[in-house]
């Protein structure tokens, strides 16, 4: 191979981990003037009545040297079990070509192919070993590029007798984000009748939170749509572009709403103030890079080029989003601590301040969970269980959003506007403690 097999096969084993595919939609893809050594296409979950099926067609192997092996380039199936048995492999023999490898599912070589001038090759193969295996092409002749265009259909079969294009483990998404989508729409509703029950009390930001609401609604049955159409006939129809365009408004209205909150506009001031403009600023324009970045991630796959750059534009992205919409809160708190020192309202203060300290922890708590619990579900969780980790999450964002709304929904008595004097000097020997340090 033309660099070090081991390093190569460690990197896609690596990307095949991160990788969690929703679908194993109907792919039609171009490989153009291609010289890595290994290509992951799809990662999968196979029943004991799986299928893949390769077309290959326009195909075409350069090379700087001798006329390339066609039985050096093929398509296998690799499952992650097997997947240290091939790197101990290439530890006794680092010259060794995967392909040659007892422990993969070889599909087919380039021996296979139709003379020229119609190179091409279309094959059907049954999985009968129910398992999580990942499509790889690989190429073992030194120095050579490959052209080609590939399309690929990997699906198991129900027991009606029905193509199944989601992966074993995602089969049930449609129905999870369905129930969801309704909870949502349930929510929705609900809010609006808390709002025109107390419109004495409503501020633009529960205006932004009801349309905040909507948009998560949208996005979920959206994404049933998506799923439900890529099950049943391996294509989203185009409900992926919705699911996109909702997405994209949903998250970047989700970190508006919490750095709003966090500022109290609209609840203790109606302006922001210059470093809350900032932190505005940064967080929209870096979240209309994720979401730029979430869609390349979700429409393409790990057999571009630069897929794995735009999964760790995505992380950073968000990971500094994350950092960013925690500072208003942090800043609001310290603000109230000051304030109550001079205006004699410890019992407001005191209540204002609770409730900021029970938001951050609320927000870190949601943080925390999405980013990281959710993360480590996907990766232990059997492939058969994968569903688990995305019902997970949406559990939990329905419970944020149910203790956010309920914290700062709009109401005469709510502890944000509380005007309660009472109690005043054991609010004040509170407000004098470090209880609210964080």
């Amino acid at each position: 191979m033309p660099k070090d097999p081991l390093v190569a096969v460690l990197a896609v084993a690596v990307l095949s981990l991160l990788f969690a595919p929703a679908t194993a939609e109907i792919r039609d893809l171009k490989i153009i003037a291609d010289e890595r050594p290994m290509i992951l296409f799809e990662k999968f979950g196979f029943t004991h009545t799986g299928h893949v099926t390769i077309s290959v067609s326009s195909v075409s192997v350069t090379s700087s040297l001798a006329r390339a092996d066609p039985s050096r380039l093929g398509f296998f199936l690799l499952s992650e079990e097997n997947l240290v048995q091939v790197l101990l492999e290439f530890q006794q023999n680092p010259n060794l070509c995967v392909l040659d490898s007892s422990y993969i599912f070889l599909l087919f070589t380039f021996q296979n192919l139709s003379p020229p001038p119609n190179t091409s090759y279309s094959n059907s193969y049954p999985v009968t070993a129910p398992n999580e295996y990942s499509l790889f092409f690989a190429n073992c002749a030194p120095k050579s590029q490959v052209n080609m265009e590939v399309r690929t259909e990997i699906y198991n079969i129900d027991a009606g007798g029905v193509r199944d294009y989601l992966s074993a483990g995602r089969t049930q998404l449609p129905t999870i984000y369905f129930l969801f989508s309704l909870a949502y729409f349930a929510f929705f509703c609900l809010w609006i009748y808390v709002c025109v029950t107390n419109k004495l009390s409503v501020h633009r930001i529960h205006l932004l939170m009801a349309v905040l609401l909507l948009m998560k609604a949208l996005n979920l049955i959206c994404a049933a749509e998506d799923k439900h159409y890529v099950k049943v006939t391996g294509t989203p129809h185009g409900w992926d572009v919705l699911f996109y365009l909702f997405q994209s408004i949903r998250v970047l209205l989700l970190f508006m709403v919490i750095v709003l909150i966090g500022t109290g506009w609209s609840f203790l001031k109606p302006f922001l103030q210059e470093r809350e403009k900032k932190v505005l600023m940064i967080v929209i324009p870096l979240q209309v890079l994720a979401n730029v970045a979430s869609i390349v991630i979700g429409e393409t796959g790990p057999f571009i080029r630069d897929w794995i750059t735009w999964n760790q534009l995505f992380l950073l992205v968000d990971i500094v989003c994350c950092c960013a919409i925690i500072f208003p809160i942090v800043w609001s708190i310290r603000s109230l601590r000051e304030t109550s020192k001079t205006d004699g309202k410890a019992a407001r203060n005191l209540a204002k301040l609770t409730l900021f300290r029970q938001f951050y922890i609320v927000v870190i708590g949601y943080l925390y969970f999405t980013r990281i619990v959710v993360f480590a579900l996907r990766t232990i969780a059997a492939y058969k269980y994968q569903w688990v980790s995305n019902a997970a999450e949406e559990v939990a964002s329905l419970a944020f959003y149910i203790v956010m709304f309920y914290m700062f929904k709009p109401a005469e008595k709510n502890e944000y506007l509380a005007l309660d004097d009472e109690e005043e000097e054991a609010a004040e020997m509170a407000l004098k403690s470090e209880e609210f340090e964080l």
